[in-house]
């Protein structure tokens, strides 16, 4: 067999890369001849490539690099689709030491923001985190392209809060492109994926074995990450005006654009025929406005917060790279009149939304239709004005909590009858974008395919909605690919160790009928999993699947030593109660000593205060312990903070987790009711009667039942333990 070797690339800065650089091999094979045949034709049992007719060289918008390279073993996991998760998957699997491709539809929208330019938000923050602590690109990039920053939550408890910033959709894009493009081990291919090669196995199950492109090109591997996002058999509405295409293209200049990126038609039905459960979804995207129409006099100002705090752990104790350029956004509101045109117009909304259809939508980013539907007592709904880019009075603007894709005539009507835009022009109409999804409950926790070896998906194809779960679910199964292909153990991270492993566990567990959004009300320990300390949580996991490099990881050391530093700082400082008193804490006066640490968790005392005190009463310290310079270092004094003024829930909901895992061998009666336990939910109720687990870890590997709902058994468990029978007591349980 004759084989031919093409790389192809585009850009001029991965042309140059790539001319610098060992290039990648991969093989093109020519026609004829029985060997492995792409799905939809005949399965047969080799991983011999169909010689076929030479592909195309010439793309549009990449130049071609023909390169002498060796076979096509050389790739261990190729990654479908350029969007938030297929970036995270790429730079994983390629961090992990696999020699890794990425295929995308068109380089030039590599870390497009499709839908809001923002990231973050509460339990998105801490995700984003969590992407960072395992050296991934989403916390950098936004660090480089955020123009407005905020934390949420501020008032209330830490484990609630979460860092969210606004983007300069451009700046954005080039940081991720940038990012990627330096990745060592990772190549980018442009080309649209037809088909997947798949192997049918003795035992009737499946392997993959690499993908077939729009030009008929195929590129061998184990391993394959698909992360189609919308794409999968995409349809994009506009009322009732619909037409098949992932995404349109990006309005830009204020000029409207009307060029759609096509679906992923021919890969859905290869899925279909593989046997995944496929199901519909929906997600929409508001209409983009012409900030230089816009009212702003009529509007809420909302100003960024300044210093900006960064995503990337890289960054703590710094700034970020647009700090000096920082943006307001502004807020306005519906009005009855909105609505009532809403209401009025209800049957020009696509088929799905009005009535029909099969696309369910999201339930926490609701369309304007859906917000008027459900709640018909509101007089109005917020509606955020975001910038799209550092112009803010010029460039595009978001107009963030009224999707809806009705005509556009109707759509201007409804901004019109808006404060502040009744005179503002629509640049990109809105519109809705239906799509296939497979049931994540066919996967692992490695988010690998069970009736498909080697075949991963990660993103929107399994049900999620945004850009920060999309690039969570990148990092575990682009890790987890490429470790399968060195032959290394897989990256689980459980649900006490970070939202990464509650997403996960969600989706695997118990699937999703609708886009499933991450909220810190979905995590058990999220008083351990807060956006502070992702790194000192899972940087060290990451090390040890070879995800975290050099500069990452002595980054935590020296975050670990500052902490350490700032907490014998605290314990080294103590004052009579009376002087701390008379500093307004609020202490009963006497000359009982309490230490900094000690005071610090007295309600209501700030940090600042306590080192306010630290600084000017010389006599606190212990002999020799004044510290030349600040009481606390700058880096970890977030955390710091948290687990003085939180040890003992901390304490509380570790022991929690050790409870459960040091019991795992407590046996489970067979007549045990689990009705009769009212914390558990219907859901759970129905799996442990029906499997009737032996013991407590029995129960923990039921899809669908969560840490917390294992303490609820095992404290019913406890208290029916009848020592006079032999049976041990709760507290030799424990």
């Amino acid at each position: 067999m004759n084989h031919h070797r093409y790389l192809f690339s585009s850009s001029s800065h991965l042309l140059e890369s790539l001319q610098s650089e060992t290039a990648l091999k991969f093989e093109i094979a020519r026609s004829g001849g029985p060997g492995l045949m792409v799905l939809r034709s005949v399965l047969l049992p080799s991983l011999l490539l169909l010689p076929q007719q030479p592909p195309h060289v010439a793309r549009r918008h990449s130049p071609c690099v023909r390169c002498h390279v060796s076979d096509s073993s050389a790739v261990d996991v190729i990654v479908v689709g350029g969007g938030h998760a297929g970036v995270e998957a790429a730079a994983a699997a390629a961090r992990a030491g696999a020699a890794t491709v990425l295929v995308t539809q068109r380089i030039d929208t590599i870390g497009e923001m499709s839908c809001n330019p923002s990231i973050g938000g509460i339990g998105k923050g801490h995700l984003v985190r969590e992407v960072d602590a395992l050296d991934g690109i989403m916390g950098r990039a936004i660090d480089q392209g955020g123009i407005h920053f905020r934390m949420l939550n501020r008032r209330k408890g830490p484990a609630v809060q979460g860092p969210r910033a606004q983007a300069d959709r451009e700046l954005y894009r080039a940081a991720v492109r940038e990012a990627i493009l330096a990745v060592p081990g990772l190549r980018v291919h442009e080309a649209s994926v037809e088909d997947l090669i798949v192997e049918r196995l003795p035992d009737g199950s499946s392997r993959v074995g690499g993908i077939v492109t729009g030009d008929g090109e195929r590129l061998l591997a184990p391993r394959v990450v698909l992360t189609t996002g919308t794409f999968l058999r995409g349809v994009v509405h506009v009322g009732r005006t619909s037409r098949p295409a992932g995404r349109f293209t990006r309005a830009k200049n204020s000029e409207r654009s009307d060029e759609i990126e096509p679906p992923a038609t021919a890969l859905a039905t290869t899925l279909h025929e593989l046997g995944l459960p496929l199901g519909r979804l929906k997600t929409g995207t508001p209409a983009r406005l012409d900030g230089a129409t816009i009212d702003y006099s009529k509007l809420e100002a909302q100003p960024s917060e300044d210093p900006a705090i960064p995503f990337s752990y890289m960054n703590e104790g710094g700034t970020v790279a647009q700090a000096h350029r920082l943006i307001t956004c502004h807020k306005t509101y519906t009005t009855a009149a909105t609505h009532d045109i809403v209401r009025s117009n209800r049957a020009k909304l696509p088929a799905y939304e009005s009535g029909g259809g099969k696309g369910a939508g999201p339930r926490y980013c609701p369309s304007l239709f859906s917000k008027v539907e459900r709640f018909p007592q509101r007089e109005s709904h917020i509606v955020w004005l975001e910038p799209e880019g550092l112009s803010c009075h010029t460039s595009l603007v978001y107009p963030n909590g009224i999707s809806s894709a009705f005509e556009l005539d109707v759509q201007q009507q409804i901004i019109a009858s808006i404060p502040g835009l009744e005179h503002t022009r629509i640049v990109q109409p809105a519109y809705d974008v239906e799509y296939d999804y497979v049931d994540p409950r066919c996967l692992t926790h490695a988010l690998e395919v069970r009736q498909c070896a080697g075949l991963h998906l990660a993103g929107q194809i399994i049900g999620t909605t945004g850009y920060e779960e999309a690039a969570s679910l990148g990092v575990v199964a682009g890790a987890n690919a490429a470790l399968a292909a060195l032959g290394k153990p897989p990256l689980l991270i459980s649900r006490d160790q970070g939202y990464l492993g509650v997403l996960v566990d969600d989706l695997v567990g118990r699937g999703t009928q609708e886009p499933y959004r991450m909220f810190t009300s979905r995590a058990e320990y999220r008083l351990l999993l807060r956006a502070d300390n992702a790194d000192t949580r899972l940087t060290e996991l990451g090390r040890q699947a070879g995800l975290v490099g050099d500069e990452r990881y002595e980054m935590l050391r020296r975050k670990v030593s500052a902490i350490e530093t700032g907490l014998h700082s605290l314990r080294s400082f103590s004052l009579p109660n009376k002087e701390w008193a008379e500093r307004g804490f609020a202490v009963k006066p006497s000359g009982e000593k309490r230490s900094a640490e000690e005071i610090l968790s007295v309600p209501n005392a700030a940090l600042e205060a306590v080192e306010l005190a630290m600084a000017e009463v010389p006599h606190g310290w212990k002999e020799g312990q004044q510290p030349g310079g600040a009481p606390l270092p700058a880096l970890g004094r977030e955390s710091v903070e948290i687990s003085v003024k939180y040890a003992k829930y901390l304490e509380r909901q570790e022991k929690e987790v050790e409870r459960i895992s040091v019991n795992g061998h407590a046996r489970i009666p067979g007549d045990f009711d689990y009705a009769a336990i009212p914390c558990l939910s219907t859901e759970e109720v129905e799996k442990l009667t029906k499997r009737q687990p032996a013991t407590l870890k029995d129960a923990g590997d039921i899809p669908g039942i969560t840490p917390k709902a294992l303490l609820y058994v095992y404290s019913t468990l406890s208290k029916r333990r009848r020592p006079e029978l032999g049976e041990p007591s709760e507290a030799e349980l424990v």
